[in-house]
């Protein structure tokens, strides 16, 4: 079963840049999870098909129609009350541009050194705002799934169609409310 461990993992192979190479070690340094999780986390991948060994890629479109659908029930978050932290979901790059939020307060991933108050929202790991200030791919990809995690109908609408872009997908991407819900 994929949970937010593996996600957490296979988004970070997705920003990766193609070209480069990486080992088990380095990827579970750059995302701050043991070599061991980042193995099992491959292995279970392999298993549901969302990725390659021989190849060391993720099979995106699968990825993405797991999460698109399914996120918001396989990778509910936890959701709090008011804390300082980084911006997540539609507070943040790219969805920040794009949608324009009545709410007070934006979905934050708590941390003492974040600049914002906001609600809290928990990240797929722990270590989530920490890996995601020093890979600004990686963190525009995190907050696009969080926005699949909690939004509504418009905010997964944009949120799948960044997700296809940045999964670098040909073909169909503008989702429309009645695919996400």
């Amino acid at each position: 079963m994929l949970d937010s461990i593996d996600v957490y993992v296979l988004l970070k192979l997705v920003a990766i840049d193609e070209t480069c190479s990486w080992v088990q070690s380095g990827l579970a340094h750059e995302i701050g999870v043991s070599s061991s999780i980042v193995n099992r986390s491959l292995k279970e991948a392999e298993r549901l098909k969302l990725y390659s060994p021989s190849s060391k890629r993720v099979n995106t479109p699968a990825l993405e129609g797991a999460l698109v659908h399914g996120a918001r029930y396989f990778l509910a978050p936890k959701r709090g009350g008011e804390v300082r932290g980084i911006p997540t979901a539609w507070a943040a790059p790219p969805l920040v541009d794009e949608i324009v939020s009545l709410d007070a307060l934006p979905p934050v991933w708590p941390d003492p050194m974040g600049e914002t108050r906001g609600l809290f929202i928990e990240p797929l790991h722990p270590s989530a705002p920490q890996a995601a200030l020093r890979d600004r791919k990686y963190y525009e990809l995190l907050a696009i799934v969080d926005a699949l995690r909690i939004g509504g109908p418009r905010e997964r609408v944009l949120a799948a169609t960044q997700l296809h872009r940045r999964f670098g997908l040909k073909g169909a991407g503008e989702y429309e409310s009645c695919s996400t819900h």
